[in-house]
């Protein structure tokens, strides 16, 4: 089967920073589907790790988290799929990814794929959905809205800093779709201003300016909860000063330093969210990302959430997912990047 990978850590300059390769067709064992995928989408973890994290020797390394595909076959143990359906997952940090014909995927990390979006749209979504959802349900802790925790809720603001990145643009979404709080995004430019209001945002604020002086001109509720989506280091100590007392934190990226101990006069707790913790450690609650991918999917054909697919780069090639990482990595990206078909 065809695959693409990387034989050394390294630029996305360098001709051969991706090649294309042939693998065997894998065979799959107790949980695991085959999946013959269709479509991906780039994250910065397929950035990251290419710069990065060398292959054992003389290995290539697939990447690729994000994918729709077909199940081709099934181990003994799956219980949850058959071959034909059409699925979506965000596969695990430590297996061959989604960028080769077929792939080995854990059916508790697998959803049915929604029903209205074509490959590409839906392949921009599982990881940082996942990713999302955790972040705002498992580790903030945001009530639903009408449930009983919500409903006995003061009013309270969502800070989302990076609206209009892939996370951000699903976060936003989410907030305010399955919400009572009011969501503000940060954004810099006018075309990610206009994405995050796209997405959802009641408001944006300009992470390059003081955001507390922004915050308080807008006249919204306490600020009881961070999503803090990128450059972490550079905001913390302003995020912490706007935020309310007994406030939640949370974070993805990998930021400099931060000194944690100027949460601890407000009683700010911190949470970082890590999509792939639950397959890394098979946790016993993994199947907990089947259940949030099914969700997600009827969300997207009940048309609360939509596709954050923002640019398709044809077909999965070495060379169209160099152009993929290059504009990962510009830090211009706004939503998602797709390519489908080999």
């Amino acid at each position: 089967m065809k695959a693409i990978g990387y034989r050394e850590p390294g630029p996305i300059e360098r001709p051969d920073s991706l090649i294309e390769f042939e693998l065997p067709q894998p065979v799959p064992q107790g949980r695991d589907l085959l999946v013959q995928v269709q479509a991906v989408s780039v994250n910065p973890v397929d950035t990251k790790v290419r710069r990065n994290a060398a292959p054992a020797a003389g290995e290539t390394r697939v990447l690729g988290f994000d994918a729709v595909g077909v199940v081709h076959a099934v181990g003994g143990g799956v219980s949850l799929f058959e071959p034909g359906d059409v699925v979506w997952y965000a596969g695990a940090i430590d297996r061959p990814g989604s960028n080769s014909e077929f792939q080995l995927v854990d059916e508790r990390i697998v959803g049915y794929a929604p029903r209205t979006l074509a490959p590409a749209d839906a392949a921009a979504l599982p990881l940082t959905g996942i990713t999302a959802w955790e972040l705002l349900f498992d580790r903030l802790q945001v009530p639903r809205a009408g449930s009983a925790e919500a409903e006995r809720a003061e009013p309270a603001t969502l800070l989302v800093v990076g609206a209009a990145g892939g996370v951000g643009s699903v976060l936003v979404q989410l907030a305010r779709g399955l919400t009572d709080l009011v969501v503000v995004g940060t954004a810099s430019r006018p075309e990610t201003i206009a994405w995050a209001t796209e997405m959802g945002a009641h408001h944006t604020v300009d992470h390059h300016q003081p955001l507390q002086a922004q915050i308080e001109a807008l006249g919204v509720p306490p600020v009881r909860y961070v999503a803090s989506l990128t450059q972490t280091d550079r905001h913390f100590a302003q995020i912490v000063e706007l935020m309310a007392p007994q406030g939640r934190f949370a974070l993805i990226d990998d930021p400099e330093p931060i000194d944690v101990r100027l949460l601890k006069r407000k009683s700010i707790s911190l949470h970082w969210e890590l999509m792939f913790t639950r397959s890394l450690f098979q946790t016993s609650d993994m199947i907990a990302q089947h259940d949030l991918l099914e969700e997600l999917a009827r969300l997207v054909d009940e048309e609360t959430v939509r596709s954050t697919a923002r640019a398709h780069y044809g077909r999965i090639t070495a060379a169209n997912l160099q152009r993929a990482h290059a504009l990962q990595e510009s830090g211009a990206a706004i939503g998602k990047t797709v390519l489908a078909g080999f």
